[in-house]
This record gives C-alpha cells, structure tokens and sequence, in this order.
C-alpha cells in the first residue's frame, strides 16, 4: 500500500479544510504547514474516505491507491 495521503507542498496553501475534515485525525499543520502523523491510521481505519483530496481546492492531496474488483478486472 503506498503511504496515504501524499501531499503536494508547491500548491498546498494551509488552509486547513483537510485538517478539519479528517476523520483518522492523521492530518495537522504545523509551523504553517500541513503534515501527516501517524500514517498508518489512515491505512487501518478501513474507510479510505478520500475526503481530504475530495475538498483539496488546489487539488494538493492525493490518495494513492489501487482498486481491483472482485472479478479480477
């Protein structure tokens, strides 16, 4: 599994919406500037929510990861 979210810092601005709507509390800002702490919530919380690219307005957040359907396609 590739570390989630991925965050692009030349378009990230903190704004904080990411922050706010965390829901595995993985995102924070700190010294102005957003970081993620304790990665490994996000990958165990079993929601794989997105929210934070979701609401991302300068589309700074990416949440890497493969779908692959039960039928193998």
């Amino acid at each position: 599994m590739a570390d989630m979210p991925v965050i692009d810092y030349e378009k990230c601005d903190v704004c904080g919406l990411c922050v706010s709507a965390c829901r595995c509390n993985i995102l924070v800002i700190i010294d102005g500037r957003l970081a993620v702490v304790q990665k490994e919530k996000c990958d165990i919380c079993s929601r794989w929510c997105t929210t934070c690219e979701d609401l991302c307005p300068r589309q700074a957040i990416t949440c890497p990861f493969e779908v692959i359907s039960e039928d193998g396609q």
